[in-house]
């Protein structure tokens, strides 16, 4: 997140409303605001790979013609 300095008029604005609606001031809304963000971010990314590693992957066509192959005739 854009630090106070960086933002423009209109968004700082609107965090100012946001963060009084809080009950916080500006600063203390976009660290907790950044924190969020991070928490969120590291939970998505923990939710990918245990979805990656619970999916098995898929062979391509010469492994499955190899695993044909080495079944036996029936």
């Amino acid at each position: 997140m854009a630090k106070p300095s960086e933002l423009t008029e209109g968004q700082r604005a609107y965090e100012a409303r946001r963060a009084a609606k809080a009950g916080m001031t500006l600063e203390k809304w976009l660290v907790e605001k950044e924190r969020r963000a991070k928490q969120e971010a590291a939970e998505a990314a923990k939710e990918e790979a245990a979805a990656k590693a619970a999916a098995p992957e898929r062979k391509g066509w010469f492994g499955r013609l190899l695993d044909k192959a080495h079944q036996p005739l029936k």
